[in-house]
């Protein structure tokens, strides 16, 4: 296994340039620009010492939702661990072009609150390349420490689409798990993807503007899928745990703009929630918080 040592976060733009590349009808095949195939890559990117930027924080709160405290919100980790996501995802080792990929399911662990003055460590790997129905799953895993103490973990599940698919070896973790009924209506504006692609470095085309969007299959820009994760949870920071695992499924893409609707239940400890269109009732993500 080789760690890769970042001094500082990566450039998001040159990245995302690169992410592209690929895509690109007989450009995508050529040597340093073609990915491989089956396998994955033995690679740990690390940052360390990552100080959090209260502007950048105080940003992302209000796009989110988030109030502002003296600890940090349970997603505003991946913020830290995104610029090196891209890093491992644009190398030719990792076995998919990011371009196409979907972020179909994420966990998170946050182990204990994370204060805004504290020092981070993060490192990142790809983990379980596996089969799915349509193709193929693979997990870009997340650890953030503090002074040696892992106080946060993340698993994205990113699915790539393909023939020659089979069934999961186990079903989802959420599902048969449907989002619960709600009342909380938010109205988004075309620009949310603009407005969190600022803050977040994901620029990817399908988030920014109705015409990028449609280059790649959508009717219009949609919502960043860990945008509607982080709003969830702002909703809900109240009845969060100091330490918990959440769970969350990404089903169907958010088109923008539109509105949608929020809603929770409890049961026993565990607190589901999820996000519904307004004018018919799909599923576009839902979510369990479960206390550690």
């Amino acid at each position: 296994m080789t760690t890769r040592v970042f001094t500082k976060a990566p450039a998001t733009l040159p990245l995302m340039l690169k992410a592209a590349l690929p895509a690109i009808p007989v450009v995508g095949g050529l040597p340093g620009i073609r990915h491989a195939k089956g396998s994955v890559p033995d690679d740990v990117l690390e940052r360390r010492g990552v100080v959090t930027d209260l502007a950048h924080l105080d940003a992302y709160n209000e796009v989110c939702g988030f109030p502002r405290a003296d600890v940090l919100p349970a997603t505003y980790p991946h913020m830290a661990a995104f610029a090196l996501h891209l890093t491992l995802m644009t190398d030719t080792s990792f076995p998919f072009a990011p371009m196409g990929l979907v972020h179909l399911r994420s966990s998170i662990t946050q182990h204990r609150p994370i204060g805004t003055a504290e020092v981070l460590d993060v490192a990142v790997r790809a983990a379980d390349l596996r089969p799915h129905p349509k193709g193929s799953l693979i997990d870009v895993v997340t650890s953030v420490s503090v002074a040696d103490e892992v106080v946060w973990d993340e698993t994205m599940t990113l699915f790539s689409r393909h023939r020659g698919g089979s069934a999961e070896g186990s079903a989802a973790p959420l599902a048969g798990v449907d989002a619960p009924d709600g009342v909380v209506h938010w109205k988004l504006g075309g620009d949310l993807g603009r407005r969190y692609a600022a803050i977040s470095g994901d620029r990817n085309p399908i988030h920014l503007h109705p015409l990028t969007a449609k280059a790649f299959g959508f009717p219009s820009n949609i919502a960043h899928g860990m945008w509607s994760l982080a709003r969830s949870l702002s909703a809900v920071q109240n009845k969060l745990p100091a330490a918990f695992t959440n769970l969350a499924e990404f089903r169907k893409p958010i088109l923008l703009p539109g509105t949608v609707v929020f809603g929770t239940s409890t049961d026993g400890g565990v607190l589901t929630f999820g996000v519904k269109g307004a004018k018919k009732p799909v599923t576009h993500l839902v979510g369990r918080v479960t206390p550690l």
